[in-house]
């Protein structure tokens, strides 16, 4: 998951397209495609593997921001006969149109995963499929895989059914519309239900004590001639529908698990000293955390509209670092299935237009539902598939790393020489003069070093900036 969520808006972005080319020169990111996958991508494009269902019935919708086109889930929810809720999930079925080992494939696999710059975006497949033909944009019918899933009154999953169907959205919403239709209660039914089970999954994540992050967006704006700082902070849709494709992997997971078949997305607990760490950093930013009060409590008590809660938030996804994927096949179940922040198994099944592993966790749930041993291509390709994935996500945190330290450079370059109250959140051992300070306005952690004394671990500090450099993305204070 992204340390922070990054817009740059308006005037803000100008200044800074320049670096941005330059840092994705540096770290190699691909500009485009290449002729043999654009001419693979015209021929999938023009002839599909078509699904024999036809689910072109149902009344599906798509959530995401306003100006998204590459849509991976539409949704139907309804009640059923008896109590409780049907949910209906289609998946962008990419695997209709990438044929293994031929060219979109390779390309895929050496991407790995969609790059997300503050300016730009770098796809893991050419638009003409992540933006067109395999997006679930309405009135369009697309082959997608539909996941229908059974819940109780309360929210917990009864059954799972996947198969592959041809399937048509009504509508593309956005987070803020549905936000103002539920509340004000002009919602139908269908999007209506989901504030009701979003809630019920909610509780459910809570009793199982599992950790939802409702991290706010960062976006960079110029006003009056100098950047500011602001925050996006969630809505409580952004949690419900986020609660939905957490539901649809978690049944992605138990259903490889129950087949001995698949890949999850594993994190083990957090070490003690990584939750230290969070500690000071709650300190820094006047977030009451008193040591009786457990994490996943704490961070289910903090309201992302408040700046001061919504910077901790930011600080919060340190703890999940560390997860992985896992994968496994003949039946041997990995000791490790499940994901901390999840409290469950879980699997990464909901986003193939963006990332590479969904498409083979729906070949998997596909054919565990099937009863049919997986395709070998998706076989052949396990084993390889942790390591390909943790060096895309690798690449993409380094991008969303350097992003953030070139835009909080951004911020603060017409303030060199200004004094700035902060914390110190981190002392290197062999260095204690040297480490990391947390500001308290603007939300921003950077190197601090020159004094003439050990740096006070987990005290205030003031500091004065010495170097904001948009053009090196470095950002250094001293001890005042």
């Amino acid at each position: 998951m992204p340390r922070r969520h990054l817009r740059v808006t308006g005037a803000a972005e100008a200044p800074l397209r320049g670096v941005l080319r330059e840092l994705r020169a540096k770290l190699e990111v691909p500009e485009g495609f290449y002729g043999a996958v654009l001419a693979d991508a015209e021929r999938a494009v023009a002839a599909p593997r078509l699904p024999a269902l036809d689910a072109t019935d149902i009344h599906l919708f798509t959530i995401d921001p306003p100006t998204s086109v590459d849509l991976d889930q539409a949704m139907h929810l309804s009640r059923r006969q008896g109590g409780g809720f049907r949910v209906r999930y289609a998946i962008a079925d990419v695997a209709a149109y990438v044929t293994p080992g031929a060219p979109l494939d390779a390309e895929a696999h050496r991407r790995v995963t969609t790059l997300y710059f503050p300016d730009e975006k770098v796809p893991l497949h050419p638009t003409s499929l992540s933006e067109g033909a395999a997006s679930l944009l309405p009135g369009q019918d697309c082959p997608a895989v539909l996941w229908t899933i059974d819940l109780d009154g309360e929210g917990r999953a009864l059954s799972t059914d996947v198969r592959r169907a041809l399937v048509r959205s009504r509508a593309k919403l956005d987070y803020d519309g549905v936000q103002r239709a539920i509340d004000g209660g002009t919602a139908e039914e269908a999007l209506a239900l989901l504030a009701d089970i979003g809630r019920l999954r909610e509780q459910l994540e809570v009793e199982r004590g599992g950790i939802s992050l409702n991290v706010p967006e960062q976006e960079i704006v110029e006003r009056n001639g100098a950047y500011e700082l602001d925050f996006r902070a969630p809505l409580p849709a952004d949690g419900w529908n986020a609660q939905i494709s957490l539901l649809t992997g978690m049944a992605a997971a138990e259903l490889m698990i129950r087949t001995g078949a698949g890949i999850l997305r594993t994190l083990p607990t957090a070490p003690d000293g990584a939750v230290g760490r969070l500690r000071r950093t709650a300190k820094a930013l006047r977030v009451d955390w008193p040591h009786h009060v457990p994490y996943a409590e704490l961070v289910r008590s903090l309201d992302p509209h408040q700046p001061h809660h919504a910077a901790f938030l930011q600080e919060c996804t340190t703890l999940l670092r560390g997860a992985g994927y896992t994968a496994f096949s003949g039946g041997d179940v990995p000791e490790l299935t499940t994901h901390a922040a999840v409290a469950a198994p879980y699997a990464h099944c909901t986003a193939p237009l963006r990332r590479l592993v969904d498409r083979y966790a729906a070949e998997l749930c596909v054919a565990a539902v099937a009863g049919d041993e997986p395709p070998e291509w998706v076989l052949a390709a396990l084993p390889d598939l942790p390591k390909e994935m943790a060096d895309g996500t690798r690449r993409a945190n380094t991008v969303e790393r350097e992003c953030v330290d070139l835009v909080e450079a951004a911020l603060l370059k017409d303030r060199v020489g200004e004094l700035f109250d902060g914390v110190v959140v981190d002392v290197q051992e062999r260095e204690p003069a040297v480490g990391t300070v947390q500001l308290t306005d603007p939300a921003i952690v950077a190197r601090v070093e020159g004094g003439t004394g050990d740096l006070p671990l987990g005290e205030r500090l003031r500091v004065r900036l010495t170097q904001a450099d948009p053009g090196t993305a470095k950002v250094r204070f001293v001890p005042a």
